[in-house]
């Protein structure tokens, strides 16, 4: 079976730039696999989203999505893919419906029809829906002008999603959004996952949204330098710690260190582990504990860990 996404030895080069933006980047995406894509400022992680898109050309390479060449069959790869652009790309001259009309006419979904009541049930039931789910149900029938930038990228998300795209690109998909229309999103975008196998491409500021994802990649200097699971990505960066204290610190302390147990002292100890468990150590201990917590690292604690490892700054 051939992945949703393939990206084999991709080059960009802009002209009378010094440094090669993308260096012989290559990836795969499954059917039906959440994917993040992250990377610091500079990394080459926008351009080659812009390849992946059809919205860049490369220097070399190849890239194909659902099995099309970017390349050289451009439209039927924009027939595959849903995008929600970081920069807004929405006419400001219409409504929020037209916009979405016109999205959906463009995609041949539907013939064209100059009102809202004359296009088919099918899609006013669809437009209706996804207005619903993201808020913004008041203001369809509003000029674009009128709306405010958390509502305008709300429109941006019901237009991508109206011709339930194969790959789903996500590219600050909730920037401007609020807490709750943050979650509905992210709930209906899995709802889709499960009913249709739509792949999701994602690139993010709030690397908790990725915590869930199937895979990462990381890419710094134009190169992949981690592709991986969350989890391993964590494991490979960061270890696990336990947290504890007791009434006789220094006891505990003691032990600890008779055990070959590393330790850092805060506000309350701190034993970083990877190849142990937490019940294997806290069996060796004998010092009655008025503290025990164990501490995971997330993914962003694992990126952040990077980052400072190679000197990159979060985008």
């Amino acid at each position: 079976m051939h992945p949703m996404i393939a990206v084999e030895g991709l080059v960009k080069q802009y002209d009378r730039a010094k440094v090669t933006a993308v260096k012989g980047v290559s990836f795969a995406v499954d059917e039906g696999e959440f994917f993040a894509f992250l990377g610091p400022n500079g990394a080459g992680k926008t351009t080659t989203i812009s390849i992946l898109t059809t919205t860049l050309s490369m220097t070399s390479g190849s890239v194909a999505i659902a099995g099309h060449d970017v390349q050289k069959e451009a439209k039927r790869v924009r027939e595959k893919v849903g995008i929600i652009f970081q920069q807004p790309s929405l006419d400001q001259q219409l409504t929020a419906e037209e916009n979405i009309r016109f999205h959906a006419c463009l995609y041949g979904m539907y013939s064209y029809r100059p009102a809202f009541k004359l296009m088919p049930a099918a899609y006013r039931n669809r437009v209706m829906e996804l207005a619903e789910i993201v808020g913004i149900r008041d203001s369809l029938f509003r000029s674009i002008k009128k709306l405010s930038v958390g509502m305008q990228r709300k429109l941006e998300i019901i237009r991508s999603l109206i011709h339930t795209p194969a790959v789903l690109f996500l590219d600050e998909p909730t920037q401007g959004l609020d807490a709750v229309s943050r979650r509905s999103l992210w709930e209906y975008i899995d709802n889709v996952r499960k009913e249709f196998g739509t792949t999701v491409f994602l690139t993010t500021h709030y690397i908790d949204e990725a915590e869930n994802v199937d895979k990462v990649c990381i890419i710094n200097h134009g190169e992949i330098a981690e592709c991986c699971s969350p989890e391993e990505m964590r494991h490979s960066l960061l270890r696990q710690e336990l947290i504890l204290d007791a009434d006789d610190r220094d006891a505990l302390t003691r032990e600890l260190s008779e055990l070959g147990l590393f330790h850092k002292t805060k506000n309350h100890i701190i034993v970083p582990f990877r190849d142990s468990t937490a019940q294997e150590i806290i069996s060796r201990l004998n010092t009655k504990l008025s503290l025990l917590e164990i501490h995971e690292p997330t993914l962003e604690d694992a990126y952040v860990e990077y980052l400072k490892q190679t000197g990159g700054e979060s985008k």
